[in-house]
């Protein structure tokens, strides 16, 4: 069974692919791919073997091969398209970063209860809530990003599961989850990933006082 941390390795094999093909590289071994991601070669064969992706003995595998295989598998050349519900300083920052647009995520709009006027809107626009189901269906979208305070965090995530979103990068401290049963008739449990910055920090310093103070809790 592929588990999501298999998808996610999946996707970052896909980008370092992509970059040793850009440098000129025709083949690759696990233990290249091990090195680049921080993994040990036997992951990334048990990675490539789930996701039936075979090499040639002593050969190696070919990375145009991988590239292909991988992209249809991850859907990776359908259209990256989300909008950003909540247009605070964290919403506005996603509209505007240039990174994501390299990366070929086109954020279609932003959504909130107070849009800006026509005056001071940018390239992406912000629009208003009440018109969020039609662009959710007009552009089949299907990833969103929730921005929004977390007091109003549950009611804006059932709304924009009711209008189709299955993807929900949670930007907010309110840990949200899917249930069993969708409420709103979607076959298909939606998946969530979390985003809290203060977590991530905190754990973050949590590791380096255990990394000097107490180096002998941590394995090799």
């Amino acid at each position: 069974m592929i588990t999501k941390n298999t998808i996610t390795r999946a996707s970052r094999y896909l980008r370092v692919l992509k970059n040793l093909r850009s440098l000129g590289f025709v083949r690759v071994y696990s233990p290249n791919l091990a090195d680049a991601l921080g993994l040990t070669p036997a992951v990334v064969r048990k990675d490539f073997s789930l996701l039936g992706m075979e090499g040639r003995k002593k050969g190696g595998y070919l990375i145009d091969e991988l590239i292909e295989h991988l992209e249809h598998l991850l859907g990776a050349n359908n259209p990256c398209k989300t909008v950003v519900v909540g247009c605070g300083r964290i919403g506005r920052a996603l509209i505007e970063s240039q990174e994501l647009r390299r990366e070929g995520i086109q954020i279609v709009a932003g959504f909130d209860i107070a849009p800006p006027p026509p005056e001071e809107q940018g390239e992406v626009p912000i629009l208003p809530m009440d018109e969020f189901e039609s662009i959710v269906d007009k552009e089949g979208i299907r990833v969103g990003i929730l921005a929004v305070p977390s007091h109003a965090a549950l009611e804006v995530f059932e709304r924009m599961r009711a209008a189709g979103i299955r993807g929900f990068l949670n930007f907010t401290t309110v840990e949200l989850k899917c249930q069993e049963r969708c409420p709103h008739g979607c076959e298909n449990r939606c998946v969530i990933h979390q985003v809290n910055i203060g977590l991530e920090l905190e754990t973050l310093f949590h590791m380096v006082h255990i990394t000097e103070q107490r180096p002998e809790l941590l394995k090799e």
